[in-house]
């Protein structure tokens, strides 16, 4: 075990969120772990209910590691919260974690020990799972790999969010994260390779993801679609993917957000679960 690891838990909460979530999520990533963050950043992105807010009270008074609560008066999203919660963490190396899901206890050991190997992004696979995280019922896969993480970030976002451990300094090279829409990690993963960050994969899900009900109606309609066209632009932009790439991603992305729930569940199972890994809003 590394018992010199100094590296941040950040982890954002707003409204939405539920208190008992909030405990397994919480307890699953510090209790838990084989290896402990050395500090844990919660930003409360604006006002909370009772239930969080207790929940929260009592995880500042109860943490075996020091707790600081970032309370934003109002909800400005993830992507300012994210940015916010990076400048009050005093590690160089940062965990995210979000407030449904569960980690495994070797997760933070295993992802550490590739950091100080000199990655400056390791992320991991995924088992989701609907009511009970022992029964997982599907997985995401990340590509494992310089060459395959880089071709795969042309069609898709080759790294699971929840499930990423960063040098805060790859981050600030490239802006930390900025405002995409639903796929600010998309865009920041992009920007990373592009920057020439060494980043890879652990290919085994070392986080347990909580898929609620319409999460993939959430994925679509012309609001998703357009942020698509409009991530594909930016790729282009800086060179991360050719002409021809960028029209065969708007027609193929574009399709994919507009299509019926349904059957986006279908193909995501079939074409992103099982070997391809996807994102929050994939």
């Amino acid at each position: 075990m590394h018992t010199n690891a100094t590296f941040s838990l950040l982890l954002p909460v707003y409204a939405g969120d539920n208190a008992e979530f909030l405990r397994l999520a919480f307890e699953s990533s510090v209790n838990d772990q084989t290896l402990r963050p050395t500090e844990a950043v919660i930003v409360q992105d604006g006002p909370v209910p009772v239930e969080l807010a207790t929940e929260l009270e009592r995880i500042e008074r109860e943490s075996p590691i020091p707790v600081t609560i970032v309370r934003l008066p109002t909800n400005q999203g993830l992507t300012r919260a994210l940015n916010v919660g990076l400048d009050a963490c005093t590690q160089p190396v940062v965990a995210r974690m979000d407030a449904d899901d569960v980690s495994r206890p070797d997760r933070f050991e295993r992802q550490w020990a590739m950091l100080c190997d000199g990655f400056d992004l390791v992320g991991t696979g995924m088992a989701e799972f609907e009511h009970d995280p022992t029964r997982p019922v599907s997985d995401r896969i990340p590509p494992v790999g310089a060459e395959r993480i880089r071709n795969h970030a042309r069609t898709h976002n080759p790294f699971n969010h929840p499930t990423m451990m960063y040098r805060i300094s790859a981050l600030d090279r490239v802006g930390r994260y900025e405002p995409f829409g639903k796929m600010e990690d998309y865009w920041l993963g992009v920007r990373l390779i592009a920057s020439g960050a060494w980043v890879e994969n652990i290919a085994d899900p070392l986080v347990l993801y909580r898929v609620g009900a319409g999460a993939f109606a959430r994925r679509g309609g012309w609001r998703e679609a357009r942020t698509e066209w409009k991530l594909q632009g930016a790729m282009r932009k800086i060179g991360f993917i050719t002409r021809g790439e960028y029209l065969r991603n708007v027609l193929m992305k574009g399709a994919y957000r507009l299509m019926p729930a349904s059957l986006k569940r279908v193909l995501f199972r079939r074409f992103v679960s099982g070997g391809l890994p996807g994102d929050r809003a994939a």
